[in-house]
């Protein structure tokens, strides 16, 4: 059996990639379990890790890119060290959600799928967070919070830098 290609990830990497499918390789479907389990330990999915992903589970490289690049939720770069996902669906819509999204836009200088410059938040979109009787809503990091104007998600992503 030839070796799995190993690109620039770092030991750190290798070995979380390597965890990652060893602990969901003998799923049905084992691809969108590895790629959870890949960004939950690195916070992102290097595309150096595709290859060995790929050949590990037997697939094609250009299938688990497809993979990756479909869903919104894959990260390929780093994320801030706070994740702002701010919920785009219709409930929150009709509650104030585009108020919030221009507002955070503005705010943190970085449009969706950005980081700030310092490192401190990334903004990302999602299309349902199950909270929608109290929309706008927006997770941050894992925590969700209701009900969110402007003034408030200024308070939420101060105490998200400290």
């Amino acid at each position: 059996m030839q070796a799995a290609p190993r690109g620039t990830l770092t030991l750190a990497q290798r070995q979380a990639v390597t965890a990652a499918i060893e602990a969901n390789r003998t799923l049905d479907g084992a691809l969108l379990p590895v790629l959870h389990a890949v960004q939950r330990r690195l916070g992102h999915i290097p595309p150096d890790a595709l290859p060995a992903i790929a050949h590990e589970l037997n697939l094609s490289r250009a299938e688990v890119h497809g993979v990756l690049t479909f869903y919104h939720w894959f990260r390929t770069t780093p994320p801030g060290r706070t994740v702002l996902h701010l919920c785009r669906a219709e409930a929150c819509q009709a509650l104030g959600a585009a108020r919030l999204e221009a507002h955070a836009k503005q705010s943190l200088g970085v449009d969706f799928h950005g980081t700030t410059p310092d490192g401190a938040v990334t903004l990302e979109p999602v299309y349902c967070l199950g909270n929608c009787s109290l929309g706008p809503s927006m997770l941050v990091g894992e925590r969700l919070h209701g009900r969110v104007t402007p003034q408030r998600f200024d308070t939420l992503v101060a105490e998200a830098r400290k």
